[in-house]
């Protein structure tokens, strides 16, 4: 995993507005678009909750919402949506890395992702990657795996 630079928004996004853009960006990866049930199903919520939102995110101009045709992100709600997924994506890996369960980690990820410093996962990401590449920690890694059970 490449590091992701960080950019400065002019206001804080809470966590569920960061988790609707990260929905929307991998809902679009998948389909190629993102209209409002998918990301609804992505999330776990009703079509209208996610109506709600869209438009708020509009108002802060990090999507564009077509009533009935779904929503795309702007270059802003894209940056910040390849943010959080990168962020995400590291955490996933190290909890993984370190015997938790699959939908564990990616529940707890979900969490960790808003709260945690930049230079935190950046440390966590070189951790996974030097487990990756080095033998003996590769060793360890297992060693410790099957102290877990």
């Amino acid at each position: 995993m490449d590091a992701m630079p960080q950019t400065a928004h002019c206001k804080r996004l809470t966590m569920k507005e960061e988790d609707y853009l990260e929905a929307i960006l991998n809902v679009s990866r998948e389909k190629g678009y993102a209209k409002t049930r998918d990301v609804a199903d992505e999330l776990g919520l009703s079509p209208p909750s996610v109506v709600e939102m869209f438009a708020k995110l509009d108002r802060k101009k990090l999507v564009v919402y077509r009533k009935y045709e779904g929503v795309t992100l702007t270059d802003t709600g894209r940056t910040i949506a390849e943010q959080i997924k990168y962020r995400h994506d590291v955490l996933v890996g190290f909890l993984r890395l370190i015997s938790v369960p699959e939908d564990i980690a990616t529940k707890d990820a979900c969490f960790m992702e808003h709260e945690l410093n930049a230079e935190t996962i950046q440390k966590i990401k070189q951790f996974v990657e030097y487990v990756d590449i080095s033998k003996s920690a590769q060793i360890e890694m297992k060693r410790f795996t099957e102290s877990c059970k």
